[in-house]
């Protein structure tokens, strides 16, 4: 895996625990801030054909992003 796919699939990963984190804590803001950059890394992931589905699922969907 390249240096950029290891990268990419970290940076779901810290995002997802990001999230789990803030609504595990109920703050909501953090939540959403961690949300978009939830959002954005997957987008990001899937449009350079990097897998994210066998990480940890997100906190609120449990998978992937719909996109």
């Amino acid at each position: 895996m390249s240096a950029f796919a290891e990268a990419m699939r970290k940076r779901v990963r810290d995002a997802r625990a990001a999230l789990t984190a803030a609504l595990a804590a109920g703050d909501v803001y953090a939540a959403a801030v961690a949300e978009d950059e939830l959002d954005d890394a997957l987008r990001l992931a899937h449009a350079h054909g990097v897998p994210t589905r066998d990480l940890t699922g997100d906190a609120t969907t449990g998978g992937e992003s719909p996109r």
